[in-house]
């Protein structure tokens, strides 16, 4: 059966809350591979909600429907203040990037709790920002930046990774509405160890299954490669998503 769309492969998956420093409840998921403890775990930030972002944002929902079974990783998803998704709504109000760092830190807090192991951060779009601004407080071997847009994020915030040792991958598509490869090579360069991935026909969204494919592979390929190349067949239960 070729893997595809919203399809869910085998893993542990568990309905979580996180709670912040300033009071409040996000609601969230972890799913792991279902027989074995993850080799390294994914810690997702979403789009922005006020366009639509969620924790189900499809690449993410994806990631999480089929990593860990594919690639031995735990993924990790929630809500930010004030967004909602089908699993629920999280406590508070969206506040453009700023007390969005207690909810990243309640993330990384729960983590450590159940000794996830090895965790990254996947930001994507707005998540971007997040994990820009506020990564480097938190014990993460790295970070993935899926279509940066660069609007909240300021160029001193980027640079600062520069003196920071651990790794950071840039998926950047070739159409993107905020910030193509070119001027996201600009925009990195105070960051010499940056990884730049430009990827030839992509959009800010990703739409399609090719597109799918491509930003799930760059995300294995930083996090776990010896899970590569991912299988597009599966042999075995499924549920539709």
């Amino acid at each position: 059966m070729e893997i595809r769309g919203p399809m869910l492969l085998p893993a542990r998956r568990e309905d979580i809350s996180l709670e912040t420093i300033d009071g409040l409840t996000l609601v969230g998921e972890l799913a792991e591979p279902e027989h074995r403890e993850p080799v390294a775990t994914l810690v997702t930030l979403h789009p922005l909600p006020t366009a639509g972002g969620f924790m189900d944002s499809h690449i993410l929902r994806k990631a999480a429907g089929r990593l860990p079974a594919l690639a031995d990783l735990a993924v990790l998803r929630f809500n930010t203040r004030g967004t909602t998704s089908p699993r629920g709504t999280s406590e508070g109000a969206f506040d453009g990037g700023r007390a969005e760092a207690f909810d990243l830190a309640a993330a990384m807090d729960f983590v450590r709790e159940r000794s996830l192991p090895r965790p990254w951060l996947v930001g994507w779009s707005f998540g971007t920002e997040v994990a820009l601004k506020y990564g480097r407080d938190h014990d993460v071997e790295g970070v993935i930046l899926l279509s940066p847009p660069l609007h909240r994020a300021t160029d001193e915030e980027v640079a600062a990774w520069a003196g920071d040792g651990r790794r950071m991958v840039v998926v950047v598509p070739e159409f993107d509405d905020y910030l193509q490869p070119d001027a996201a090579a600009a925009r990195f360069a105070s960051v010499p160890h940056a990884v730049l991935v430009p990827v030839e026909g992509g959009k800010h969204l990703w739409v399609g299954e090719n597109q799918t494919r491509r930003v799930l592979t760059e995300i294995v390929a930083a996090v776990n490669p010896d899970a590569l190349p991912l299988p597009t067949e599966w042999e075995g239960a499924v549920v539709d998503g």
